[in-house]
């Protein structure tokens, strides 16, 4: 009977945990800031809209701008 409660607690748990989003770069940001290092951890921070922008926030970070290679752009409307 134990086993029994165990074995659904488990399985409650491994269903209630949320998938993780496997694309790491936001497509609506051209520009990504990669930071790295044993006190910051590694992560992916696509919020820029320009080099400088991100080169400002990087500075004194272990970290490093880079292109979005997802960026979606903004689509062009053509007027009639």
């Amino acid at each position: 009977m134990i086993r029994l409660i165990f074995a659904i607690l488990a399985l409650a748990t491994v269903l209630a945990v949320p998938a993780v989003r496997a694309q790491r770069y936001d497509p609506n940001y051209p520009v990504c800031m990669h930071v790295f290092g044993p006190l910051e951890g590694e992560r992916m921070d696509c919020i820029f809209t320009s080099i400088p922008q991100c080169q400002a926030t990087a500075s004194g970070l272990p970290a490093m701008c880079l292109i979005n290679p997802y960026f979606a752009g903004r689509s062009v409307r053509h007027r009639r």
